[in-house]
């Protein structure tokens, strides 16, 4: 599979331009998997993967992939705590990070007698061997037999510690095709190997990292912006020459604010598809996206369990504004109340899949029991409702409805009211204690510019969401605060609002 590509780029970095050919991450991905089978590891074992964007994550993603491993990536803003509460819960036995992340590496050392392998790119310091040292002590010839790997992908963890989640390792051996997610992209969204996908997000996530992967095994290129940034990401779409992308709502919000004679500048028509999920798209943010890249929107609505899967072209959203689509691949959407039972058209309630895979949460049956039926059903835990196409809403997560006077509230529709408003940035709308009516509703708002009178811009916004929508589900007071607590994939960490911790 990375053998055929031979001299064809497989990776190459925004910023840097440093590129990386399917040769040699063959190369450098089997030495690293002899690394793992000389260090004991066995199909099954765990590697935890801890390092930002840079090429080496494909090194260590491909290794686990051709030796049965699962490879868990930690998201690399976590502290020792955290990222050591993630390798101890997965049972790493090899661990991989970068020099940059020294000080969280240092921090990681002490305690773990099972993680026997600890490789750092760059220099590395005492504790830890130099990826490309060892490397290059290891021999490159082919591996015979060689097994599929898989991820096992841990929560965003925006209400508490993540959860691993947990599938069985494919049954097949490294380098068959069939996997599902390059399926997809070369069946529905046209890639093939003269594609060039951008990849502007953190690799941890479980997008980022799907499409990235799914792409060398279609053989097409893969740009991995170091950093976000709007105006170097449609630089790199014209300097590569870019046919897909995949983006957050958070990203298509930071373009649209640039002036129009910076969005100008980069030429786009190499563009055939950009695909977005992960957060709420508000709908006139989607719509201006349509306007200015033209009708290559898709946009899709899954989880890292991959259970289920709906999706939407720009037509059929223009149709359906503020749908995330159907189901895809012959799996069933069913809207229940709080009794379970399924709920008519139109009606809101929770949303649950057919599901199309089984999975688990890591070491917690409980949470596993929570998110799944005997019906083989399967939840995301949203809140949304169908329409007489079969089109489905998302109204909000369950954990984020508030609750005031007994009356349901769910902030994402206050959320999409605000974010409307020419002034407003950003905003997270949360239920805050009231000692009469249990919670009342609270918005937290990122200006775009300084307010004069920051009471009176208070009112004028609270009066503009009652203007929109039903006086309930308004804020009773709203916070004007610098920036709002959102993780790479534009999701809202509300805890951290709940919490003061801004």
């Amino acid at each position: 599979m990375l053998r055929r590509r031979g001299d064809h780029p497989a990776i190459v970095m925004a910023g840097s331009g440093r590129t990386v050919s399917y040769a040699e991450l063959d190369d450098r991905s089997t030495r690293l998997a002899r690394v793992f089978d000389e260090a004991g590891l066995a199909p099954g074992d765990h590697v935890a993967l801890m390092i930002g964007n840079q090429p080496e994550f494909f090194d260590v993603l491909w290794a686990a992939f051709r030796s049965g491993l699962y490879l868990t990536p930690i998201n690399w803003h976590l502290g020792p705590e955290e990222a050591g509460y993630i390798i101890d819960n997965c049972g790493a036995k090899a661990f991989v990070t970068s020099s940059d992340l020294a000080e969280t590496g240092a921090g990681l050392l002490s305690d773990r007698p099972t993680v026997t392998t600890r490789l750092m790119t760059g220099e590395a310091i005492d504790g830890y061997d130099g990826l490309d040292e060892v490397l290059a002590a290891t021999s490159g010839e082919p591996r015979s037999n060689e097994r599929a790997g898989t991820f096992m992908l841990y929560s965003s963890g925006t209400t508490g510690y993540p959860k691993g989640i947990v599938r069985e390792l494919p049954r097949k051996p490294f380098g068959d095709s069939s996997d599902p997610i390059a399926t997809l992209m070369a069946a529905v969204y046209g890639a093939d190997e003269t594609s060039v996908y951008l990849s502007p997000a953190p690799l941890y996530h479980a997008a980022p990292i799907g499409f990235s992967s799914a792409m060398h095994r279609i053989g097409g290129t893969v740009v991995v912006v170091e950093r976000f940034d709007s105006v170097a990401a449609l630089a790199a779409i014209e300097t590569h020459a870019v046919t897909h992308a995949q983006f957050v709502p958070t990203h298509f919000i930071r373009m649209l604010h640039l002036p129009d004679e910076a969005r100008s500048v980069s030429d786009l028509s190499s563009l055939k598809c950009v695909l977005h999920a992960a957060a709420p798209c508000p709908v006139p943010v989607k719509r201006q996206m349509i306007e200015w890249m033209g009708p290559i929107l898709e946009e899709y609505y899954s989880g890292s369990e991959a259970f289920g899967f709906t999706m939407i072209s720009s037509k059929e959203w223009l149709e359906h504004p503020g749908s995330v689509g159907k189901p895809f691949a012959g799996t069933a959407v069913h809207i229940t109340g709080d009794d379970g039972a399924e709920l008519p058209v139109g009606d809101t309630g929770q949303v649950w899949f057919e599901a199309t895979s089984q999975f688990e949460y890591h070491d917690d049956p409980a949470k596993t029991a929570k998110a799944t039926d005997d019906r083989g059903w399967a939840t995301y835990g949203d809140i949304g409702h169908l329409d007489d196409g079969g089109y489905l809403y998302l109204t909000d997560r369950a954990s984020n409805m508030i609750i005031s006077g007994g009356v349901n509230i769910y902030p994402q529709e206050a959320e999409m009211v605000l974010s409307a408003h020419p002034d407003v940035h950003d905003v997270a709308v949360i239920g805050v204690h009231d000692d009469e009516m249990g919670e009342r509703v609270k918005a937290f708002v990122q200006r775009r510019t300084e307010p004069a009178d920051p009471e009176r811009a208070a009112q004028e916004l609270i009066a503009y969401c009652r203007e929109n929508l039903a006086h309930y589900k308004c804020p009773k007071e709203l916070a004007f605060v610098d920036t709002l607590p959102r993780m790479d994939t534009g999701k809202l960490v509300k805890r951290k609002l709940l919490e003061g911790t801004l």
